[in-house]
């Protein structure tokens, strides 16, 4: 899925870092300053709920808009996914076709505030 959605990102001409764990993603937002973050719910090393709060309070990371990506469509998932601090919510499969409509709605959310 990661790869899949690094290349529909990058096909739309987005800028695109990816990381394989929770450490690695923490030192990436760090050297990257991301515009926007895709969190995978269930990422090895520590679940995305965790890494979420974590990023939100990180110094200068607060406003950075998370997105959950996940296989999560229990009742309440999405509402769990906001509590830890995602701004937005995208279910997998991910439908290639919309995605990068998705991701200009959440960076034009984010220019907005």
């Amino acid at each position: 899925n990661r790869v899949l959605i690094r290349r529909v990102l990058e096909a739309e001409g987005y800028e695109v870092a990816e990381a394989s764990n929770a450490e690695d993603a923490l030192r990436k937002i760090q050297s990257v300053r991301p515009n926007l973050i895709l969190m995978d719910i269930n990422m090895p090393g520590s679940d995305g709920y965790a890494l979420t709060a974590r990023i939100k309070a990180t110094p200068g990371f607060a406003s950075v808009p998370i997105v959950a990506v996940t296989a999560n469509v229990m009742r309440g998932d999405r509402e769990k996914s906001l509590e830890a601090g995602c701004d937005g919510y995208i279910q997998k499969p991910i439908d290639i076709d919309i995605l990068s409509q998705q991701i200009e709605r959440f960076l034009a959310r984010q220019s907005n505030d």
